[in-house]
């Protein structure tokens, strides 16, 4: 059975493989994630996640056999990409621009075994109720918006801003759950391996 290693820091996307009993070790693939000019979201997302997924498998260097998995999610405002947040600032903008709005989140997942890359894009529509004033001030406060697409975390403290979700709730935040597991599944890695029976 091939080991599966995942191309990502994100604390969220390795809870979200082991939810699913995914077993994986990390490797490091760092890329420039500078987006091209007049590039789609959905275009954006695939590559990012492509070209984590091929440089985690270049740092592998055919040491192991396995497969790699990158994955990278986008939050999209009128065709706007919002990536991770600078500063306070750039993180306050954010929230306000998403205040009371509807706006797409848009993530790519790639698995690649040094001969074969494929990938998947889902996205899902997330809808915010009006921010209160001093609200994203004291969100900012929580220290939870410094890493996040958007400059929020629906998993998280972000979850009360987030008034309506159409869509993959795991694409949200950072892993389309369905899609990764017909990825892995076309290379031959199981989900529930570490999966324990449920007690009563």
């Amino acid at each position: 059975m091939p080991q599966l290693y995942l191309a990502s820091a994100s604390p969220r996307r390795a809870e979200l493989l082991e939810q699913i009993g995914v077993a994986f070790q990390k490797v490091a693939a760092a890329v420039d994630e500078t987006p091209h000019p007049g590039e789609a979201a959905d275009a954006y997302v695939e590559r990012l996640a492509r070209a984590k997924a091929a440089m985690g498998w270049q740092v592998l260097a055919g040491a192991s056999a396995g497969c790699v998995l990158g994955a990278d999610t986008c939050v999209v405002l009128n065709d706007q990409l919002l990536g991770k947040p600078r500063d306070r600032a750039d993180a306050l903008a954010m929230l306000a621009a998403l205040s009371g709005r509807r706006h797409r989140v848009v993530t790519g997942v790639a698995v690649a075994d040094g001969e074969r890359c494929l990938s998947r894009v889902v996205s899902a529509e997330v809808e915010f109720r009006p921010l209160a004033p001093g609200e994203a001030e004291r969100y900012w406060d929580t220290g939870e918006p410094a890493d996040k697409a958007g400059s929020y975390a629906i998993q998280g403290a972000g979850a009360v801003f987030v008034r309506g979700l159409q869509g993959s709730y795991s694409a949200v935040v950072g892993l389309p759950l369905c899609e990764t597991a017909e990825l892995l599944s076309a290379f031959a890695i199981p989900c529930w391996r570490s999966v324990g029976r449920p007690t009563i």
